[in-house]
């Protein structure tokens, strides 16, 4: 998928790839971040029987230099390209993702309308106000190409999910128009949605996930991940991020091929 070669002492940052069937799940992993953030939840799926890809997306688990020359046209090509091998082998497909994972997830789903689920876990489906993307194109024209991160939004002490120490300003940008886009098209997504939200998230705000709900043509199941900030998926409800996605997955692929 990524052409990234894994970073020392970075393992976790690999993809990670199951057999199984006659069902997959593609899982996705956010803006900076690696596989490592959903590692547990593909590790978890692939234990339920299902068939996975967990991508490394272009520019990421490596150097945030070799981001600087990504987009989100990079990162959907690689989810697209995932998707469509997984849907060859199997007979439906679920698409997890956290955060820019989750756009990503919803992106694919609405290309592919016969994806049986969507998981989507503090996922970014606000379009960001015009100031905020001026004041990044404004750093760029001043020759800042990126500003702190807010890594590891991670509530469990000691837990860390290795992302980024910085935001490439530019792919921010890309990310954020493709949200944009993105929002005019929610509608079409009409299979399943699970939406799993920290309401103490400093990264994404939680509205964005009442956006998604709102906005979507089917059935909506929402959970509140109470003791978890950003990185839920790391955090005080990793177990239950991982229960529920796999009893939704298993839920709406037996409805699908059925």
């Amino acid at each position: 998928m990524s052409d990234n070669p894994p970073v020392p002492g970075r393992p976790s940052a690999e993809p990670f790839s199951a057999a199984g069937g006659p069902h997959g799940a593609l899982v996705l992993h956010g803006f900076t971040g690696n596989p490592s953030s959903m590692r547990g939840v593909a590790e978890a799926l692939a234990a339920a029987g299902f068939a996975v890809e967990l991508p490394l997306l272009p520019g990421h688990g490596t150097t945030v230099e070799d981001m600087l020359t990504t987009d989100f046209t990079d990162w959907s090509a690689t989810v697209e390209e995932s998707y469509l091998e997984l849907a060859g082998r199997v007979a439906g497909v679920v698409v997890v993702g956290l955060s820019m994972g989750a756009t990503l997830a919803a992106w694919v789903t609405v290309r592919n309308p016969g994806t049986a689920g969507l998981v989507a876990i503090n996922g970014m489906f606000e379009p960001p106000a015009p100031s905020f993307l001026e004041l990044l194109r404004t750093s760029l024209d001043q020759g800042v190409d990126r500003f702190a991160a807010i890594g590891s939004d991670i509530a469990l002490p000691g837990v860390g999910e290795g992302a980024y120490e910085s935001s490439p300003i530019a792919p921010m940008i890309s990310m954020m128009e493709a949200v944009t886009e993105l929002h005019g098209r929610l509608a079409e997504i009409h299979c399943p949605v699970l939406i799993l939200t920290s309401p103490q998230d400093h990264v994404v705000p939680p509205s964005s996930s009442d956006v998604l709900a709102a906005t979507v043509g089917g059935a909506v199941e929402r959970v509140v991940l109470e003791r978890s900030y950003h990185v839920a998926t790391l955090d005080f409800d990793r177990d239950l991020v991982e229960k529920r996605t796999v009893e939704f997955a298993r839920r709406v692929t037996v409805a699908s091929s059925g």
